[in-house]
């Protein structure tokens, strides 16, 4: 029998009779242990079924749960068995498609009747059923005839195999069969614990012009403990989504008349201006200069920019004077503009144009998510034009930048080098030097990060920021773009030391990135519990009787002459009523006087965390308050 040669991730090398599958590889010579964990393998650089003979020599690796690719052949696995039990329990749906996505997976139905929330129910107890089988994933490849007849009665699967001229595959379980380029996990049975999340509406690709469709969500683990775990967490989100409790704080609101929009109350704004007030400090510290630019702008501007050909999908357009114009997606186009005002010479580089600029971008309803997915939003863009050799410096500085604005919220983040996608401008030489010094630069600071293959801007490599809340979720926030690109559309020059035109570097970065987004996720990240320097209404002061109005007054203007946020509560409610209102608006210092505070001049202050501190002089508080604030500590001692 002919013999295949495979390496191993360590190095060694072992001779196997041809047609051995990965799992059998595992159970032979590396552990039993394995075996039982293993979901998927990978032979080079293609992922393939443990289950599928190995025709051919090469590196292997083995993935688990506890890996990237593990993880989703598992949860792709349980889509499939999601889309088996809807076919079994409703045989007139048409399924179409079930990916994977980062909060688990799902299938999109096209059915009839909608999916009421007690189908999800009958669905999931047919899936444990199918799990209990343990029914083999087995893989077909199948000819283009082939597949148009095994998937003859089904539009969305023929209008899928029409794009494939060879290199087509199912996958069966049983009777079962449907088009998928795999790889799954051995059967059923591996996939233990599931549960289906939502559902939601979704068109085909889409696109809001095909057929809208029923999408089911759920999520996978191998093990119950970690269902619940997960469970859990997600019961812990709820508490703190950021719509909630943007309500409840009085925060912003959403409205019909502009879908996608968010519209910000006063305590928001609050908020918000307390966000780039600290942004402004430390943008000084690093020797921005602040611009702005008009949000409607010429199509030729685009044209050159080069969103035209590569982001006019998720753009709004009008006209003006019978040109078209449109309403800008980012603030880029715009700074260049400024720039081109007047001759640069070396001495002014790097040259920092920082533009907090109000932006819309068109997103399909379906994905809008309060402040997480919206239309219109605020960037904190910055634009750096440099010399090539200032790149890394420059490339270094506002990652330091970043790394300060993130540790005064406690944001724990890891990054990410984004490389040249399919669709780009600028050429191959450009690109290599731009990706060549974005590395540089991390591996100047000896950084940890993860590269992206081909998930770069259409104008350059990326640096991205993921930052981890409370709850161990990542958010993509702050980006480190450098363009090449750009700088020779417009014919950016600078003069150089010989006198002579050179051509700048340009970096586009963001720190908050979308600043309703970083706001949404700064809610959720501390429950709503902001602290004191950035809370809406610092203090509220409760009354025992309306005869202590007076010294609640007098306090309120003490508390406000020191530059503190502070309302009075005068309602005749009781003092236990009033106290869990403040709670519930998450205002961090609640102060009650009486006859004992009035008398002794003093106030008794309960922190957001239960804690009561009663006698505290009005002065020591200002004292405590300013110097919290000052240092923007997360948390308040008195």
């Amino acid at each position: 029998m002919a013999k295949i040669k495979i390496t191993f991730p360590d190095g060694s090398k072992k001779e196997y009779d041809k047609g051995i599958t990965a799992l059998d590889i595992v159970k032979k010579d590396i552990s039993e242990g394995l075996a039982r964990k293993a979901l998927a393998a990978k032979l080079d650089d293609e992922l393939i079924d443990l289950t599928r003979p190995i025709e051919k020599s090469g590196k292997l690796k083995i993935f688990t749960f506890d890996d990237e690719e593990g993880v989703m052949v598992f949860r792709h696995s349980s889509a499939h068995v999601l889309a088996m039990a809807v076919k079994k329990l409703f045989p007139k749906v048409k399924l179409t498609i079930g990916p994977v996505v980062e909060e688990g997976f799902y299938y999109d139905f096209d059915k009839k009747e909608p999916f009421h929330p007690e189908d999800l129910e009958r669905i999931e107890k047919e899936m444990h059923e199918i799990v209990k089988e343990n029914v083999s994933f087995e893989r077909v490849e199948l000819s283009k005839e082939e597949a148009k007849k095994a998937f003859k009665d089904n539009s969305y699967k023929l209008e899928l195999v029409e794009e494939f001229e060879t290199g087509l595959s199912g996958y069966k379980n049983g009777e079962f069969i449907d088009l998928c380029k795999g790889p799954h996990v051995p059967s059923t049975g591996v996939l233990k614990a599931f549960k289906l999340t939502k559902i939601a509406g979704a068109y085909w690709r889409g696109d809001s012009d095909n057929k809208q469709l029923q999408r089911v969500y759920g999520i996978s683990f191998p093990k119950r403990s970690m269902l619940d775990d997960y469970l859990e967490l997600l019961e812990q989100a709820e508490k703190r989504n950021h719509r909630k409790i943007g309500r409840e704080m009085d925060l912003f609101s959403f409205h019909e008349e502009a879908p996608g929009m968010p519209f910000w109350h006063n305590k928001g704004l609050i908020l918000w201006n307390e966000l780039m007030k600290y942004w402004k400090l430390e943008h000084d510290i690093d020797g921005y200069q602040e611009v702005r630019t008009p949000i409607i702008l010429n199509r030729k501007l685009w044209e050159s920019s080069g969103h035209w050909d590569h982001y006019k999908d998720n753009m709004y357009f009008t006209k003006i004077d019978n040109q078209d114009f449109a309403v800008k997606p980012m603030n880029c186009p715009g700074g260049v503009l400024i720039y081109k005002e007047k001759t640069h010479s070396y001495r002014e580089l790097p040259l920092k144009m920082a533009e907090v600029g109000l932006v819309h971008r068109h997103e399909l309803s379906g994905v809008l998510n309060g402040l997480f997915r919206v239309r219109a939003f605020f960037q904190d863009d910055a634009h750096i034009y440099c010399t090539k050799e200032q790149i890394k410096k420059e490339v270094i500085t506002i990652i330091n930048l970043t790394k300060r604005i993130y540790k005064t919220f406690n944001l724990e983040y890891h990054m990410e080098l984004s490389t040249k996608p399919e669709k780009s401008i600028g050429t191959k030489e450009m690109w290599d030097t731009a990706e060549n010094a974005l590395k540089d630069a991390l591996k100047d600071i000896k950084a940890d990060y993860k590269l992206n293959e081909g998930d770069g801007a259409f104008y350059g490599p990326k640096i991205d920021f993921h930052i981890k809340d409370a709850l161990n979720r990542t958010w993509q926030t702050a980006t480190i773009q450098l363009d090449f690109a750009m700088p020779e559309r417009f014919d950016l020059n600078y003069e150089g030391k010989d006198g002579k035109k050179h051509r700048p570097a340009m970096l586009h970065r963001t720190v908050y990135g979308g600043i309703e987004r970083f706001i949404g996720i700064l809610i959720e990240h501390f429950a709503g519990r902001f602290p004191l320097w950035l809370s809406p209404i610092q203090a509220r002061i409760l009354t025992v009787a309306d005869r202590f109005d007076g010294y609640a007054k007098t306090v309120k203007e003490e508390l406000e002459d020191s530059g503190m946020r502070v309302e009075i509560d005068s309602r005749s409610e009781s003092i236990p009523y009033k106290v869990r209102d403040a709670q519930m608006e998450r205002i961090p210092l609640v102060i009650t006087v009486g006859e004992r505070e009035e008398g002794s001049k003093t106030l008794a202050v309960r922190t957001l965390d239960g804690k009561l501190f009663p006698n505290i002089r009005i002065m020591k508080l200002v004292e405590t308050v300013r110097e919290n604030v000052e240092k923007k500590d997360v948390r308040i001692e008195l």
